[in-house]
């Protein structure tokens, strides 16, 4: 896929829209000295196969890998991370022959945790879902295009989403774990504090929660969770892995009244339960529990066993990103349906045991 100097045409990056190897927005060109310098950076030989990319199974070679950060706009020592981010998505836990086909909305978001994320100037801060960081934004848009050129989800081709989100175009974050009362996700999972690591999540959008009055961890969980109970939609239940993005200020009203990650769990968990009764088809909403799960009760109209929102505890993870000012935070729920798509980490690969901190 990539160009020799010398074959570049005067306007290479309309040749590669018209080769269709884009996210519809303008790419860098892939010149040999351009991926040659991204695979020196992974320490990695070109030929080395990394994953086969579903639903096609392409061959992520390095050298393709490469070819795709480099039209992402991405520096060479950001590849470590996007081929970590690569093996991660490729594990048949994230599922990513069903999220490239499935007609709902998820794309794969790359959290980054560890002494890489200093280094590579990856925001974890201020609008760290949005725009101005080369790092998140390329290393995210470069996953992304390596899931369409190699893995073949091509928009309204294979990847047929109703809607889709903008995270389709980059989805990369960092924890800001300095601001965390916790461990990080990655230290929670367990990974040392001194791995770099990604963890990839097939996700839906952030989902804004604003609370600037609650002083107590039970005012302001409250708060999130009615916000949570609409995932999807308000009756949905058995549900899998969702991030629980805290800000620094939120993150710090809990820690500080000794609250840990668990307990956060637990907490929401508990809240989010609801009665057989209220979740039946057709009852303040068209949508409800399915036939098979309502042929297990007697009485299912006047039944009061309560019907849990995710599956455990656990399935809510949590971290801790943004800014330090404002009391917000975001709930980003991950894709459920069928076996549904789990968290999956991988360490990051240091190019040279110089990377190594």
């Amino acid at each position: 896929m990539s160009l020799a100097d010398s074959e570049l045409t005067a306007d290479a990056i309309e040749e590669l829209y018209a080769r269709g190897v884009t996210d519809g927005l303008p790419v860098v060109p892939p010149t040999r000295e351009r991926v040659s310098r991204a695979v020196a950076a992974t320490g990695r030989d070109a030929g080395e196969l990394v994953a086969r990319v579903p639903p096609n199974y392409g061959r992520a070679t390095v050298e393709k890998i490469a070819v795709n950060a480099v039209m992402a706009g991405c520096r060479p020592e950001y590849l470590p991370v996007v081929v970590a981010a690569v093996e991660a998505v490729c594990d048949e836990a994230f599922d990513l022959h069903g999220v490239s086909a499935t007609t709902n909305a998820p794309a794969p978001l790359v959290v980054v945790n560890g002494p890489v994320r200093g280094r590579l100037e990856l925001n974890c801060g201020a609008g760290v879902f949005g725009s101005g960081w080369r790092a998140n934004a390329t290393i995210g848009r470069a996953l992304r295009l390596v899931c369409v050129n190699v893995g073949g989800a091509i928009p309204g081709v294979v990847s047929m989403s109703t809607l889709a989100h903008p995270g389709r175009y980059t989805y990369c974050i960092g924890e800001h774990e300095e601001a965390s009362p916790w461990d990080s996700l990655a230290v929670e999972h367990g990974f040392a504090r001194a791995d770099s690591t990604v963890a990839v999540l097939a996700a839906d959008a952030p989902l804004s929660v604003y609370d600037q009055r609650s002083r107590a961890p039970e005012d302001l969980l409250a708060t999130i969770a009615a916000s949570m109970a609409v995932i999807e939609h308000h009756k949905m239940t058995h549900w899998g892995d969702t991030l629980l993005v805290l800000s620094p200020e939120h993150a710090a009203l809990v820690g500080d009244a000794r609250w840990t990650k668990a307990d956060v769990r637990r907490w929401l968990w508990e809240r989010l339960r609801r009665p057989v009764r209220e979740l039946l088809p057709g009852r303040d909403g068209g949508d409800g529990l399915p036939e098979h799960v309502l042929r297990k009760f007697k009485d299912p109209a006047h039944d009061d066993t309560l019907v849990p929102k995710f599956r455990a505890p656990e399935n809510i993870k949590i971290l801790v990103a943004g800014g330090t000012a404002g009391r917000f935070s975001a709930i980003v729920p991950g894709w459920t349906f069928s076996k549904g798509s789990a968290l999956v980490f991988r360490q990051i690969r240091p190019a040279s045991l110089e990377d190594t901190p």
